[in-house]
């Protein structure tokens, strides 16, 4: 199908493409477009106007920031993928990217335009949940706005300028394709955390064909002690209208339950969608199953 009319602007900054958004909520922006203009093709996207952010080469970079490492919202899946910081700190991240669509989506798409979009059966949003990252995003600052004034939950970065607040993974994801960046704000960082050499990994996906969208996937990051697992963090793909958190699983892995018995518990309070991909059942029990597998390989990692 041909998409809707809409009006067209290139942004030459963050600041101008905050400036071109406004608050209109129907203006979109355009960073890879592996997401949107798909969409916008069937209509079930109808944006009046897009701001193209795809040239501003400043968000663009993964760098070390000390404890944690910090990738520009328009950097690239296949970027992601082969950074050298990423893959010895933090090997999750750009392993997940790697996952992302085929060659040709993983060169156009980029990280921030991937979580932005918010797709409960995208690969990144789980695997970012699991770490614990941390988004940063930036819009126009009014009176009584600004990132000291952000909700308690969406902490003010420590180097915040005005209109710009960090937002926890585990509160960006609002709905499905909604996501906790109001209308006049840009995805600008992604900070995700390093991970220790007692700390394993693993991204697990299931899906009908290559290249497909997960059925389910889970990611898992383990903390080991004394050859056990003494804390996990577990991320679940499209077993909800949201990247879901494990708790269940999580919390008996604290516990001292064995991977068996948290495995058991992966899908307790997920509400996974039937479609033609898998029925609702289907998904738990697949939930249960990588799972286990998830939680296996990341021991052993």
């Amino acid at each position: 199908m041909i998409p809707a009319a809409f009006d067209y602007e290139v942004a030459e900054s963050v600041d101008h493409a905050i400036q071109l958004l406004g608050r209109d909520p129907d203006v979109k922006l355009l960073a890879g477009g592996q997401s949107l203009l798909p969409a916008m093709r069937l209509r079930i996207a109808r944006p009046t106007k897009l701001v193209d952010i795809g040239r501003l080469a400043d968000l663009a970079y993964v760098r070390d920031d000390g404890d944690v490492i910090a990738i520009g919202a328009l950097t690239r899946h296949a970027d992601v993928a082969r950074d050298p910081i990423l893959r010895e700190h933090c090997p999750l991240l750009s392993y997940g990217a790697g996952q992302v669509g085929d060659p040709q989506v993983r060169h156009r798409g980029t990280i921030g335009g991937s979580l932005s979009h918010g797709d409960p059966a995208g690969d990144l949003p789980s695997v970012v949940l699991a770490l614990g990252a941390e988004l940063v995003v930036r819009g126009s600052a009014s009176p009584g706005e600004g990132a000291g004034k952000a909700p308690p939950h969406m902490a003010a970065s420590g180097h915040a300028g005005a209109g710009e607040r960090t937002i926890p993974a585990d509160a960006f994801f609002t709905g499905v394709f909604e996501t906790a960046v109001r209308p006049g704000e840009v995805l600008t960082e992604i900070r995700v955390p390093k991970l220790g050499p007692a700390t394993g990994w693993s991204y697990v996906k299931m899906s009908r064909r290559a290249q497909d969208w997960a059925t389910v996937a889970v990611a898992a990051v383990v903390e080991r002690s004394n050859g056990s697992l003494a804390k996990a963090s577990i991320g679940l793909t499209n077993m909800g209208a949201t990247p879901l958190r494990a708790k269940a699983a999580e919390g008996v892995i604290a516990d001292g339950a064995s991977i068996d018995d948290a495995a058991a518990l992966m899908s307790e309070g997920t509400d996974p969608p039937s479609d033609h991909a898998a029925s609702s059942d289907f998904r738990k029990h697949l939930a249960r199953v990588l799972g286990r597998r998830a939680l296996h390989e990341a021991a052993t990692r």
